[in-house]
């Protein structure tokens, strides 16, 4: 009787490994949508999160973005570019066609004031984001942040 039930607590063990990782999986996608923060100055990290932040927007989540840093110039009009492959495109653009798709995109609030400018400086539809905003947001249960 002791070996049967040593087997079937084994049993159990294994069951309750391989079907935690599944269980973590599934509620990936159970997240209501992405807070996405840019600090880089590197062009292709720069590109990834914009590629990564409109495939989430095609696939029916929310996006949130905040630019801080040197990750901040990318919402500064007239800034240099870098255009990448395969798109041919600069990480700006991208984050422009993410701004016509509604997602709210902002610069850290010591952005601007670091830089000597004011928000004229910014990419039609970018603001600077308010502390005690972001801080709500980031709390929220079911979005996930991304750091780039």
């Amino acid at each position: 009787m002791m070996h049967i039930l040593k087997k079937t607590a084994a049993m159990l063990a294994l069951f309750a490994f391989c079907i935690a990782p599944l269980q973590a999986m599934a509620g990936d996608d159970e997240a209501d949508g992405l807070f996405v923060v840019v600090t880089s100055d590197n062009a292709q990290t720069q590109m990834m999160a914009m590629v990564l932040s409109t495939q989430t927007v095609k696939q029916g989540k929310s996006v949130r973005m905040l630019l801080c840093g040197p990750g901040g110039e990318l919402a500064v009009k007239g800034s240099e570019q870098t255009m990448l492959k395969p798109l041919d495109k600069s990480p700006q653009m991208l984050l422009k066609g993410l701004l016509s798709q509604g997602v709210t995109v902002e610069v850290c609030p010591l952005f601007l004031p670091n830089k000597g400018a004011d928000a004229s400086v910014l990419v039609d539809g970018v603001s600077v984001a308010k502390p005690p905003v972001i801080a709500k947001e980031l709390r929220k249960e079911n979005i996930r942040l991304f750091t780039f």
